[in-house]
């Protein structure tokens, strides 16, 4: 055996421990992609459950959202029902109220000036009859 004979059997041993070292990450790596892909397989598992189950909330809120939505609109309705109503009431009966409030408003000043001239000549003519009496 010559020298590059024996350098090509040193060269071919330091491969073969090489490789020897490099078989057990390279079979532990083997394991953690079999792993990944478990892993990602049940993840997919369970993530399409939980996607059915937001599909189905959502589409339960869009529902409560319009029923909300209807109830809403029928307030709305309802305050501008009362609104208009409150008008009617208002031009309706607000106007004769208040001219009938006037009348009797006016027709008590009237009674209220009478007396107060009445009062005042019953004083006067006591007054009078007083000062001839004496």
């Amino acid at each position: 055996m010559g020298v590059g004979e024996i350098a090509g059997l040193i060269a071919a041993i330091a491969f073969a421990v090489l490789a020897g070292f490099m078989i057990y990450p390279l079979i532990r790596l083997g394991k953690m992609f079999d792993q990944i892909s478990q892993t990602v397989k049940e993840s997919g598992e369970h993530a399409i459950p939980a996607l059915d189950e937001g599909v189905t909330t959502v589409k339960q809120v869009n529902k409560s959202l319009e029923d909300v939505n209807k109830i809403s609109a029928a307030a709305s309705t309802t305050a501008n029902n009362v609104g208009a109503l409150t008008d009617l009431y208002g031009s309706f009966l607000g106007k004769p109220v208040i001219k009938v409030a006037s009348a009797f408003y006016a027709l008590k000043a009237t009674g209220q000036s009478f007396l107060a001239q009445n009062a005042n000549k019953t004083a006067q003519n006591a007054n009078k009859t007083a000062q001839k009496g004496e």
